[in-house]
């Protein structure tokens, strides 16, 4: 699975890349800002985009937005990373399809379960 990961602080991607690896994903990609974002996932095909919330250009929101609007892309699984525990504003991304949404911080534990979520729902997918 090609996984993007999108995050404006260069730590934090490297600690969701550091996780992914340690769970056997190797083949991921990162972009600072949904600006970047989205000029990768028009140069090459992914798998599942992993974005923050919070980011400056393009939020995590506004990507979500744009991925969903985008034929080439609307079926891309989105997993949205966030401080954010605000109903109010988690509302919007279930309203535009956030595939799944984790609340930092988090554990590996936490990463797995939604990636092992994701990727069934891939599979079942795949078969219809």
């Amino acid at each position: 699975m090609k996984i993007l990961v999108v995050d404006d602080m260069i730590s934090m991607r490297h600690v969701m890349i550091h996780m992914l690896r340690e769970m056997g994903y190797n083949d991921v990609d990162e972009a600072p800002d949904g600006v970047q974002a989205l000029d990768k996932l028009r140069k090459a095909k992914y798998d599942l985009v992993i974005t923050d919330y919070y980011m400056p250009n393009i939020d995590g929101r506004q990507l979500l937005e744009r991925i969903r609007y985008d034929d080439e892309l609307a079926d891309l699984p989105v997993l949205m990373v966030s401080c954010e525990d605000d109903k109010n504003k988690i509302k919007p991304l279930i309203a535009a399809k956030v595939t799944g949404f984790i609340i930092k911080p988090f554990t590996m534990q936490t990463l797995t379960k939604q990636l092992k979520r994701i990727e069934k729902s891939m599979r079942a997918n795949q078969v219809h």
